[in-house]
């Protein structure tokens, strides 16, 4: 029992190992750094005026086959995304993105509220891009069942303007439009709403011939590998890869792993696709009264692609249809993600501590409107759970203050019966027994934080709305480590006071063991999130207040 309280420490310290550990996978080359006259490429409409280096490539979409339309192989990317008509810009209040003509492709996104770096405030970050690293592209089109007659990703459109703007508009529809040689006409629409990270795409398919049309429409998002973290992140762990939301197996992960292991190909009705990184998403939502058929392909140069297929669809002659979709493409804000379809909040993965992490977040967040700062939020968020556990910290820190009372008297039951160690547990017991202690008492607090520990550090690590937030003088990041190492440092020595004020391990190999933990912590805490530090040193600083108060009480009564 004596050992108790050291196995919970070393179980803490495993499961910040493990954390630790798991910061240093996924990694890649370093993608070049985004300017501003990157930028602003987007808008302008210039042929070619992003190169792609997208090499030929076969996509898993649904094409014609006889009679019926099925599953199999269909244009690739080809080699090159660059067309005689060129690129497509267009700017809203949350967006600036890049549509290639050729396909209807959205070939570069940037998000307007959202900076690379508080060092570049004014770069906007890029989600999607047609280059590696980091290469994201969303990809649309349909098949018919005669060869050449419906628009692929790969087929030409055509615009009516090469530059879009919203400016004070509350939306804006940006078409394209193509048409085959027996005459049906296809127009490809994106529609953007003001406020809205959700934009409809659809596929107008008008048949003026003699002749029946079959077809179908797929959508596909295509990945590349992450590129290096951003400074000051590298040893954060995020997840990138793909994601699907059935009704069956609800949210689930498509990582780019299971993808070279088995290609996914299963029938859903309603659900979701979607490719996600750190903070951010890319997804189709196919309508939810739709049964459509997800898929995988693993390309040439580490490429992923995740799709969905509608079922075909016979057009009469002379008649029209709307194939219709959703496409998100921004930050994981769970609110709006929640609204926009079931399950697409999931996205904002909190683990296997979901329901604690969530109450945590919520908490958060109203803290934070009433304060309007994330780090003091931190603090009022700990001194709430420190209430709301003060009287089981209070019983467990009476239990080690008295068992810091009896250090002499244990020292002198060691003294006694030297290496029989049967014989020391057992008088030990008799003594606690007798004096009405609880050795197990003093663990609960550590048993309590562990959980809130691991919950908090998902919620500071996947919240977007924690990018870049800062908190007073030289945190102006709470989502990545203290730059100077002051609250690690802090942290450290915090731990060491607490250890003081515990009662000492009888074996000194176990003193000497326990005495070291705070320069373990602390250089793992180095690494962590500075919100999640400030947690600790706060939480720390508020057991030592309430620690030393209780332990001086007790040792002055008689």
């Amino acid at each position: 029992m004596d050992n108790l309280r050291l196995i919970l420490i070393f179980t803490l310290a495993f499961v910040v190992l493990m954390l630790w550990q798991a910061w240093n996978e996924d990694y890649g080359p370093k993608p070049p750094q985004e300017t501003a006259a990157t930028q602003a490429e987007i808008g302008q409409g210039t042929p070619g005026s992003v190169e792609s280096v997208v090499p030929e490539a076969e996509v898993t979409s649904p094409i014609s086959t006889g009679n019926q339309i099925q599953a199999a192989a269909v244009p690739g990317v080809g080699t090159s995304v660059e067309t005689t008509s060129g690129k497509i810009g267009v700017t809203t209040d949350l967006f600036t993105l890049e549509i290639d003509s050729r396909g209807g492709t959205i070939l570069k996104l940037l998000l307007n509220d959202y900076p690379v770096s508080l060092e570049q405030k004014d770069v906007k970050f890029t989600l999607m891009r047609p280059t590696a690293p980091d290469l994201f592209v969303a990809q649309s089109g349909l098949v018919g069942l005669e060869k050449g007659e419906a628009p692929t990703h790969e087929s030409q459109y055509q615009a009516a303007e090469q530059s879009y703007t919203m400016g004070d508009k509350s939306s804006l529809k940006v078409e394209l439009w193509w048409t085959s040689p027996k005459g049906v006409r296809v127009t490809k629409r994106f529609i953007f709403t003001r406020g809205s990270y959700l934009v409809k795409v659809e596929h107008q398919v008008d048949n003026p011939t003699e002749v029946a049309w079959s077809g179908r429409e797929y959508r596909q998002l295509m990945r590349g590998l992450p590129g290096e973290k951003p400074a000051g992140s590298q040893f954060l762990y995020t997840y990138t890869g793909g994601a699907i939301y059935t009704q069956e197996d609800k949210y689930k992960k498509i990582s780019f792993d299971k993808m070279e292991e088995n290609a996914l190909s299963i029938d859903v009705k309603g659900g979701w696709i979607a490719m996600l990184q750190h903070y951010f998403i890319g997804a189709w939502i196919p309508p939810a009264e739709q049964t459509d058929h997800f898929y995988t392909n693993v390309l040439p140069d580490k490429r992923y692609v995740l799709g969905a297929y509608t079922p075909s669809i016979n057009l009469a002659a002379g008649g029209s249809h709307i194939f219709s979709s959703g496409f998100v493409a921004g930050p994981k804000l769970q609110d709006e993600l929640e609204a926009i379809t079931p399950g697409l909040e999931l996205t904002v993965d909190y683990g296997w501590l979901t329901v604690v992490a969530k109450p945590i977040f919520w908490l958060l967040g109203q803290i934070q409107g009433v304060l309007g700062n994330w780090g003091w939020s931190i603090i009022v968020l700990t001194l709430i759970i420190k209430l709301l556990f003060y009287k089981l910290s209070e019983t467990s820190y009476k239990s080690m203050a008295n068992m810091r009372k009896m250090t002499p008297r244990i020292q002198a039951l060691k003294d006694r019966y030297g290496d029989d160690k049967q014989r020391l547990n057992q008088a030990m017991m008799e003594l606690y027994k007798k004096e009405k202690i609880n050795p197990l008492g003093g663990c609960l607090p550590i048993l309590v934080q562990i959980p809130v520990f691991i919950a908090l550090y998902w919620v500071l690590l996947e919240s977007v709305e924690l990018r870049q937030a800062p908190w007073i003088f030289w945190i102006k990041d709470l989502a990545i480590k203290d730059p100077f190492y002051v609250l690690p440092l802090i942290m450290g020595i915090s731990m060491f006071i607490q250890q003081k004020l515990n009662p000492a391990p009888p074996d000194p190999m176990q003193a000497k063991i326990m005495m070291t933990l705070p320069f373990v912590f602390t250089v793992f805490f180095a690494f962590f999130p500075s919100g999640l530090v400030l947690y600790w040193v706060t939480n720390n600083i508020l057991s030592i207040s309430q620690q030393w108060v209780i332990t001086r009480r007790i040792e002055q009564a008689k």
